[in-house]
């Protein structure tokens, strides 16, 4: 009986043997977002002052995409399809203002993905559009409870500082100056990167998925002043793809786009200059953080484990067709830096990258996520909609049969990247082609010429037969609305929830980011991220509940009680 019973032994000390072996043999993930970043980096030559020598020597020891671009020009869509695979015209989220989880409430996202297959998953910063989703993580810093994905940061108590507001309309994050704080004493991305450095600095019991999420440049341009002195104000040039009369061969749709309200402000304050110089600064800072990041891997015991994956959610104009900020088709707000460095044995690129690659074809973030799984050599999710980049990383001349599509802000809106051309649709039927070869920045609008209709048809045959609609569209306007009750620093707030869920829309018109939360049974505060000025999305309650509005500081400002109805809640300015 002795023998069997040997046999099963051996038999289960090898499983677990090849078990470990196997869990050994995953490469880590290091997953890195820096926040509205165009092509203003040294490789990609957006603007000759910009500062990256971080991104430069991450780029010179992996690969670089000089053609990927965004999935959506927001935030939200974008980081949405990113983090769980699923195109906006699959999942319908198209804008900053619907809910990610409203939209797709049982997706698995990357880090539980990685989490289900054997990984630790951890994170700090911005990754998802202003929330954590605590779900989705083993652990996060700040701790993934808040929902609050920002440390501690240095902000001047008068705002705004360089840049006047010009209206209601204008974002109070539009704005820039230099700090005369440390970074430690600025905070931020500065304790992400701490964070982040401290895991990479480890050795761990189970390999990690680990996402970096570092805010700069996203505004405002807010950093220490030591960031801006190597752009002096007088030497500041203007951005390379800015021309006067760009909007002249504009469709309507696309002239309705391009010229916004921001541009002619900051012109009339006298602060182009200014401004350009904020993002520059804050490019700089924000490389500078990457190196921390970087540079704690490379003294660390996962340096050679360790993918290396690092992009931005979107571009950003400044000034390029009389535009200010992101939401258009236009290649300064969909091209991004996309780098990938994978190690030798990784099991789905064995050879690992080629150091100081470069691949022209064009690609889009939705394809991390396959990509990623790939490399780690776990299994594809069913619902991915991007093609795996592995065939680029193996060998950057690979045939490529897709282009990339960014989609824009509503169904029908769109614009396509080839290798060579690129093609913006509008929901009216306006058109858009560009030869990024001989117009790389979108000066000359062939869409209108015969002799080009056939790169459009092309280009068309990519698009999909279908698009989900556009969800959670009320502004609130025909809801009922619930009153607003300014917190007097007494009142006890405790919930009464009962009955079944349903949605009310939070609307912020108090002229300052928010923080929201919901009231429970018991008088406790759960947190729902932060809401922007001038923004309004759907959140799930049910009748009975409170929910709380504090400011950015976490002071509350009043509070609404939920009917029995879906209902608008208004956040008015306060003291109003």
């Amino acid at each position: 009986m002795i023998r069997p019973f040997l046999i099963c032994l051996f038999a289960l000390c090898a499983s677990a043997t090849c078990s470990s072996i196997a869990t050994a043999e995953k490469p880590n993930v290091l997953f890195i977002s820096l926040d509205d970043l165009n092509d203003w980096v040294g490789c990609l030559g957006g603007h000759p002052q910009a500062l990256t020598p971080n991104l430069d020597r991450l780029a010179e020891s992996g690969a670089l995409f000089t053609n990927a671009h965004c999935p959506a020009p927001a935030c939200n869509p974008s980081r949405g399809a990113i983090m769980t695979g699923v195109s906006p015209h699959v999942s319908g989220l198209y804008d900053n203002r619907q809910s990610m989880r409203g939209q797709m409430p049982d997706a698995d996202l990357l880090p539980r993905y990685f989490s289900n297959h054997g990984y630790w998953s951890a994170g700090s910063g911005k990754i998802l559009h202003y929330i954590i989703d605590a779900q989705s993580w083993d652990e996060y810093y700040p701790p993934k409870e808040t929902e609050d994905p920002f440390p501690r940061t240095f902000y001047p108590k008068k705002r705004p500082v360089s840049l006047p507001r010009g209206g209601p309309w204008q974002y109070i994050e539009t704005d820039w100056a230099a700090l005369d704080v440390t970074d430690e004493e600025f905070g931020g991305d500065y304790l992400v990167s701490k964070w982040i450095g401290k895991q990479l600095s480890q050795t761990h019991d189970k390999p990690f998925f680990l996402a970096c999420g570092i805010y700069r440049p996203h505004e405002p341009w807010f950093v220490p002043k030591k960031y801006f002195e190597p752009f002096p104000l007088d030497e500041i040039q203007l951005p390379p793809g800015y021309l006067e009369n760009d909007l002249d061969d504009l469709p309507p749709a696309g002239k309705k786009l391009g010229p916004n309200r921001y541009f002619p402000h900051i012109r009339e304050q006298g602060q182009w200059k200014q401004g350009i110089q904020g993002y520059l600064a804050s490019i700089y800072f924000a490389d500078t953080m990457l190196g921390r990041v970087l540079d704690a891997l490379e003294n660390g015991p996962n340096k050679d484990n360790t993918i290396v994956v690092l992009w931005s959610d979107h571009g950003w104009h400044l000034g390029e067709k009389q535009h200010w900020q992101k939401y258009t088709g236009w290649r300064a707000c969909t091209r991004i830096p996309l780098i990938m460095r994978v190690p030798k044995g990784a099991p789905g690129l064995p050879q690992g990258t080629v150091a100081g690659t470069t691949c022209d074809a064009p690609v889009n973030l939705l394809s991390l996520f396959s990509t990623l799984t790939q490399l780690s050599g776990l299994p594809d999710k069913e619902t991915n909609d991007g093609p795996s980049l592995v065939p680029l990383l193996e060998s950057p001349e690979a045939q490529w049969p897709h282009a990339s599509i960014t989609y824009l802000g509503r169904p029908g809106n769109f614009g396509v990247s080839g290798r060579r051309f690129r093609y913006i649709s509008y929901d009216n039927g306006d058109e858009e082609l560009y030869d990024i070869e001989t117009d790389p920045y979108e000066w000359n609008n062939l869409a209108p010429k015969d002799e080009f209709a056939s790169e459009i048809t092309k280009l068309k045959a990519f698009l999909p037969a279908t698009f989900a609609e556009y969800a959670n569209n009320n502004s609130g306007a025909s809801l009922p609305d619930l009153e607003w009750s300014p917190f007097d620093g007494t009142t006890e707030l405790v919930s009464q929830p009962m009955h079944d869920p349903f949605e009310i829309r939070i609307s912020n018109k108090a002229g300052e980011p928010l923080k929201i939360f919901s009231i429970d049974a018991q008088g406790g505060k759960h947190p729902y991220g932060t809401l922007e000025t001038g923004w309004s999305k759907p959140y799930e309650t049910r009748p009975g509940t409170i929910w709380l509005i504090a400011n950015a500081e976490g002071q509350p400002l009043g509070y609404f009680t939920v009917g029995n109805e879906p209902a608008h809640a208004e956040v008015p300015v306060p003291n109003q």
